[in-house]
């Protein structure tokens, strides 16, 4: 049986890349210019943007796709649920304002940003799962490493806000892999569900890249309920023995 260190170490290897990345980035987001956060900013939105580009042109099934998509949209709209991890970022910038100093009011972005940017993508999913079935962290040694710098960019451009994204990463990733057992055999039972979920993660991945560069304003956090609705669908799908392409 697989310790319980075992089976989170790649999520506690991750909380403490993140706070790294975010204390260098902290330090020194003050004393950089404009111009330098601007083409950090520049470089990641870019790289994720075509990271999620690569995850999209997996789908098999782009009805599917945009069937989760639109459902999870809509719930996520309706509960808005960007809004709410804002207000949680400026009501924890306003209870620790007079123990942490920041002239820039953007905790409440850096939060919803940075929690998305570090819980939505293939990676965070199947790395949690086989960190927990296995105890196998290697997947989630390359995402740490790839969100330690992204952390670092994220806090020098935002301040300190990325900071409460570790928890968010405590919550998700420690909560797949602790219930891995239970939640893989859905998962591998159909590796459409698999396929179509990291499709719909690449989206929200396109649309953060996007509001990164200043593109767009979008609000990819409404559209996390996709990623639940979109699994829910391929199995009904399949247990109506409706024609899906594998």
């Amino acid at each position: 049986m697989v310790s319980l260190f075992r089976i989170t170490d790649g999520t506690l290897l991750n909380m403490l890349t993140v706070f790294i990345g975010a204390s260098l980035g902290t330090l020194i987001g003050g004393k950089i210019s404009e111009r330098f956060t601007t083409i950090l900013f520049i470089g990641l939105g870019l790289f994720v943007a075509i990271t999620g580009l690569q995850d999209v042109m997996g789908a098999n099934n782009g009805l599917i796709v945009l069937a989760g998509l639109l459902i999870g949209g809509l719930i996520g709209e309706a509960v808005n649920i960007e809004a709410r991890l804002e207000h949680f970022g400026q009501w924890a910038q306003n209870s620790l304002k007079n123990v942490i100093k920041s002239g820039r009011n953007t905790v409440g972005e850096a939060l919803v940003t940075s929690s998305l940017l570090f819980c939505v993508g293939p990676l965070t999913i199947l790395g949690s799962l086989t960190n927990g079935l296995t105890g196998d962290a290697k997947d989630l040694v390359i995402k740490s490493t790839l969100d330690g710098v992204a952390s670092l960019a994220l806090s020098a451009a935002l301040g300190w806000g990325v900071f409460l994204s570790i928890g968010i990463i405590a919550l998700v990733q420690g909560g797949i892999s602790l219930s891995a057992s239970f939640i893989a055999p859905l998962l591998l039972s159909n590796k459409i569900i698999i396929t179509e979920l990291v499709a719909v993660g690449g989206y929200m991945l396109i649309g953060i890249g996007l509001r990164l560069l200043k593109l767009a304003d979008l609000k990819p956090g409404n559209f996390l309920p996709a990623l639940v609705i979109t699994p829910l669908l391929v199995a009904l799908l399949s247990w109506l023995h409706a024609p899906i392409p594998l």
